[in-house]
């Protein structure tokens, strides 16, 4: 009840704030049309269960606002052709922070901040903001994140066994597997091996978007990562791992939350731990991570029909409820700091080992230069790992090609 009265006067707040209401324009007119509730539409790419957690939660703002959650397929093209046409563009669209740097470079979203107070951002997990910033500029509100795991079958490694550095990992590799593999992943992908790269202090691509590929510390990531890659299957990709750790055929993996489910339901006594520690630094494996939440249409921001009811909008999602509805639809892990003190979020276990993956995750640039650094790092790995070419040389190659693409792309 409580709920509903506080949604019921946010709305009435940004009703009355001067911005002529959150309703749909008359008929022939340029003024809103009072009488009509606002009509606001999100694109989104989630599956069935996060999108209706939203739904529902977006449901509580009727009979004044109505939003609907409209599932787009080729979501990141097709806006790139509409985002700019105001008879075309959602008024949202919910996904991953990492591509809002090219649409605030194309002019067409508004940052959050613009929208609603800049200090309710406080109460959401820094991580997850500095996801959202690009050029100083908030653009998505966050709603939960996702991070890597490690992960292991307690029937091939126990709880004592679970490697706290990666010395002790590969020892346990060589020794202790029983037969079996002792550890996989996907080696030879840019999203799966960042997280050695950062465990050395090192960068695929600095924030203002300078490829790092032939610097000190990548090529030492690389070098040192490669004994690892001899004691795993020659093959990397998705399915292999996931199909050799599923039938009991390697002890640990590292993996993301979605694979967790269907581990379970194979009869894997399942483990999550801590990233282990690289012993040469004293820093933990640190893999990317992806920041979900909602982005502003600026066709919509700057609509005068529309501008109160997308921050009702706006001003909804913050509720930290709304974290922890998706915490227990999909395993989401929320952005708002506040849900991890209550019981039903802490007695998750993915979810908190993500709230302390995400202390040292690496949230994915935001950048438009990224979408060139996953194909170019990923052949760079295949390079070295599978191809067993030298570091330093296919490393400068890689740079080489990463600088040239970039100053093609702009």
């Amino acid at each position: 009840m409580m709920k509903r009265v506080f949604i019921l006067l946010l709305s009435l707040t940004f009703i009355c704030a001067g911005c002529g209401g959150g309703t749909a324009a008359a008929p022939g007119s340029d003024e809103p049309d009072t009488a009509r509730p606002a009509e606001l539409i999100i694109w989104h790419d989630k599956e069935d269960e996060v999108a209706a957690v939203m739904q529902a939660e977006l449901d509580t703002l009727k009979p004044d606002i109505s939003v609907r959650m409209e599932k787009k397929n080729g979501l990141t093209e097709a806006l790139k052709m509409v985002g700019n046409d105001p008879n075309a563009a959602p008024d949202f669209y919910f996904f991953a922070h990492d591509k809002l740097g090219v649409y605030a470079e194309m002019g067409i979203l508004t940052p959050v901040t613009d929208l609603i107070d800049a200090t309710a951002l406080d109460a959401l997990l820094p991580m997850t903001v500095e996801a959202a910033t690009y050029k100083g500029a908030v653009y998505q509100l966050p709603i939960y994140f996702e991070t890597l795991l490690f992960m292991y079958n307690r029937a091939l490694m126990s709880d004592d066994e679970v490697p706290a550095t990666t010395e002790a990992l590969y020892n346990f590799m060589t020794s202790g597997a029983g037969g079996k593999y002792g550890f996989l992943e996907q080696h030879s992908t840019a999203y799966y091996s960042a997280g050695w790269v950062h465990g050395f202090g090192g960068q695929i691509i600095t924030a203002d978007g300078v490829p790092g590929l032939n610097g000190e510390r990548v090529i030492a990531a690389l070098d040192y990562h490669k004994k690892f890659v001899a004691r795993m299957p020659g093959e990397s990709e998705y399915a292999t791992v996931n199909t050799l750790f599923r039938e009991g055929r390697a002890a640990s993996t590292i993996g993301g939350p979605w694979f967790v489910p269907t581990a379970r339901e194979a009869g894997i006594d399942l483990g999550l731990a801590p990233m282990p520690t690289v012993d040469e630094t004293g820093m933990p494996l640190a893999p990317y991570s992806g920041v979900q939440g909602l982005h502003v249409l600026k066709v919509s921001a700057e609509n005068p029909a529309k501008n109160a009811a997308v921050k009702a909008v706006l001003g909804l999602l913050l509720n930290p409820a709304l974290g922890v509805s998706m915490a227990k639809a999909s395993g989401c892990a929320p952005a708002h700091a506040s849900c991890y003190g209550l019981d039903e979020i802490k007695d998750d276990e993915m979810v908190m080992m993500m709230r302390e993956t995400a202390e040292s995750a690496v949230p994915m640039p935001n950048i438009p230069e990224m979408d060139i650094m996953w194909n170019v790092m990923s052949n760079l790995l295949v390079d070295v790992n599978m191809r067993g070419a030298d570091t330093a040389e296919a490393a400068a190659k890689a740079q080489e090609e990463a600088v040239n693409l970039i100053a093609a792309m702009r």
